[in-house]
């Protein structure tokens, strides 16, 4: 009868350590999966759909990140692929549409998703510009006129990449020669960092050993709410900017700086992007939407621009632009037009996403008044943006 005791007793004792342990293992899986969960969010992107040969030269991914932000890039057109931080419920959002490869980008339909743009961003009127007396042609792929450098832009070379730390990605490039129809051989590099205040800095730099024009940025089109989560109207927009340039029926400037006030074009105060987007307007009709750059105010930080915040109304995601740029491109995605796949499975639908583009201004070298982008050996080319992350409950 002891004996019956004692192994009852020690059956007991085992049948409570070994659920003990189960409740500890399952809790521990528990914890991993949300982890996991938590870490692989972005990880649907593989490595392997990076890898491509181009140009005789490979492409990768490659990643960076500091304090809850973090970035996917290529070195096919030096293009931010995604964009991740936690929204106002904690939830992982990706902020950056993209493609989940290389192919992806190579067929999309539009060329400029996510990429680092030049040499020249925005338009060139008919493609020419006259350097020092004689007139240079870049090929025409916008109607009549020449759109962020050419038929091949730098959104379609292959960059040089080094990733120096993990929180900066470097991507250089030479351009040779009459590349586009470009004077000089252009040494290039971008320096892509996130820093520790969630924020990603953009550095840009340039030489030329022969007398050239250069305006570089990068065209991440953005939903803060998250990629494939639906229009970007809702999301709330300020410019600090009182004047834009207007354009002809051909996105070109007119050469005039018109005043903000009292048109569908006066961010000063916070509005919704939708709010005027249908009005009866002829700058907006000439866009389909807001495709127009805005001339910054000076609003002053660190000596640079507060050029834009910007707020998701699902997400809480707010964004501020600060640059030591003159100008800023805001595009309202109305050329989307759903025949894309992003990385989410999503199409890219007619205004499900937005740029906001830190530049000189469109035309620059074929209109005097405004500010050069002459670069001539012996000068370095060097600008800098940040777009920085915070939310709003």
């Amino acid at each position: 009868m002891k004996k019956i005791q004692i192994y009852t007793v020690i059956i007991l004792a085992v049948f409570q350590v070994s659920c003990k342990e189960n409740k500890n293992n399952n809790s521990t899986q528990k914890e991993m999966n949300q982890e996991t969960t938590t870490d692989s969010a972005p990880n649907f992107l593989e490595n392997k759909n990076f890898e491509a040969v181009i140009d005789n030269k490979n492409t990768e991914l490659y990643w960076i990140e500091n304090n809850g932000l973090k970035a996917a890039f290529t070195n096919y057109g030096g293009r931010l692929v995604g964009l991740w931080l936690a929204d106002k419920n904690g939830k992982l959002t990706d902020v950056v549409v993209g493609m989940n490869s290389v192919t992806g980008f190579q067929k999309s339909t539009e060329p400029y998703f996510g990429a680092t743009i030049g040499r020249v961003g925005n338009r060139i009127a008919k493609g020419k510009f006259t350097l020092e007396g004689k007139e240079y042609n870049v090929p025409l792929n916008n109607g009549e006129n020449a759109l962020h450098g050419g038929k091949k832009g730098f959104q379609d070379v292959v960059w040089n990449a080094e990733k120096t730390d993990e929180h900066t990605l470097v991507f250089t490039y030479t351009s040779p020669d009459m590349e586009q129809g470009f004077p000089g051989n252009l040494q290039v590099k971008v320096t892509y960092t996130i820093t520790s205040d969630k924020t990603l800095k953009m550095e840009y730099e340039a030489t030329t050993d022969k007398t050239t024009i250069v305006n570089l940025t990068n065209h991440a089109f953005f939903n803060l709410n998250g990629e494939g989560s639906g229009s970007i109207l809702n999301h709330e927009l300020q410019l600090f900017a009182n004047k834009y340039t207007p354009v002809d029926a051909g996105l070109i400037p007119t050469g005039k700086l018109e005043n903000v006030a009292q048109t569908p074009f006066d961010f000063l105060e916070k509005h919704a992007i939708g709010e005027r987007i249908e009005a009866n307007n002829e700058q907006l009709k000439f866009g389909k939407g807001y495709d127009h750059n805005y001339v910054l105010t000076g609003n002053s930080k660190d000596g640079m621009n507060h050029a834009a915040n910007i707020t998701g109304d699902q997400s809480g995601i707010s964004m501020d632009i600060y640059t030591a740029e003159p100008g800023i491109q805001f595009y309202s995605g109305n050329f989307m037009q759903g025949k894309n796949t992003f990385k989410s499975g999503a199409k890219d639908d007619f205004r499900t996403a937005f740029a906001l583009e830190t530049q000189h201004f469109p035309d620059a070298p074929n209109q005097p008044n405004f500010p050069t982008i002459t670069l001539k050996p012996g000068k370095k080319y060097q600008t800098v943006s940040y777009y920085q992350f915070s939310i709003r409950k």
